[in-house]
């Protein structure tokens, strides 16, 4: 069996095993955390049973490891602070009495997620004859986009974490400068893989990475809805935020951001 049909099932019984947790304790968010695991697992595996040199091997696997090591923690604290997020309750309305089939069905589709979002790693794994200084400016690349991330991340938190702000849009640091600068780093750091891939047969392919992610992130599953939330919840804040800032490349705000 291929490594690819490895993961492809163990996958597949990890997202079964949380459609079963979330059929008990009623809260879909496990998703998440289960897909982020998926995701840092599949790093190592494919970097270790690929046919690229030891050095390439140790990168892709620390930093895929890494990256989604974060962004599990970050998932797992957030799932563990809150209840069932608003996005799920809504899609179990809206299911009504087939919420089990749908969510099972839901689940496995993130478990497809997972196959189709690592294979950027199988296919660096796949290099044998990589550009040293690429490999080196990709690693370079990644660890800016995760300090980026985890910066924005925590000044998010602290933002929020005082009472007076509730109900406020977070303009500081990052937020300054983009509406969703989580999502950029996230981003940015999938134009790891092209360059360290560069050199091997898909190195043409792998610069769909970026493309997909930034078509997810940017018109499906990531600005979109959080933009819809944020209105919701803050209003006409967000509305004049929405108006001063740009909503994924960082820039500086217009003039009008001083102001408020």
């Amino acid at each position: 069996m291929s490594v690819l049909c490895v993961i492809a099932t163990l996958s597949s019984l990890a997202m079964f095993g949380a459609w079963l947790w979330q059929q008990h304790f009623k809260n879909a968010g496990i998703v998440d955390v289960v897909w982020a695991f998926g995701m840092m697992l599949a790093g190592p595996v494919y970097a270790f049973t690929g046919n690229a040199p030891v050095a390439l091997q140790c990168v892709l696997a620390g930093l895929s490891f890494a990256w989604f090591l974060r962004l599990d923690l970050h998932l797992l604290r957030r799932f563990q602070s809150a209840h069932e997020e608003g996005r799920y309750q809504t899609l179990r309305n809206a299911m009504g009495k087939y919420t089990g089939l749908g969510f099972f069905l839901f689940f496995q589709l993130q478990a497809g997620f997972i196959v189709l979002l690592t294979l950027p790693f199988w296919a660096v794994a796949q290099n044998s004859a990589p550009n040293p200084l690429l490999v080196i400016s990709g690693l370079i690349l990644a660890l800016f986009a995760l300090w980026g991330e985890t910066t924005a991340d925590q000044q998010l938190a602290e933002f929020r974490g005082q009472q007076h702000n509730k109900g406020k849009t977070c303009r500081h640091g990052w937020w300054r400068y983009s509406r969703h600068p989580n999502y950029f780093f996230e981003w940015l750091h999938w134009f790891a893989y092209p360059l360290m891939g560069w050199g091997g047969d898909y190195q043409v392919v792998l610069w769909l990475a970026p493309l997909v992610m930034f078509a997810f992130l940017y018109f499906f599953t990531g600005i979109p809805y959080t933009e819809r939330q944020a209105l919701l919840s803050r209003g006409d804040d967000y509305r004049r935020y929405q108006q001063s800032t740009s909503a994924f490349f960082p820039w500086w705000p217009k003039p009008s951001a001083t102001k408020i």
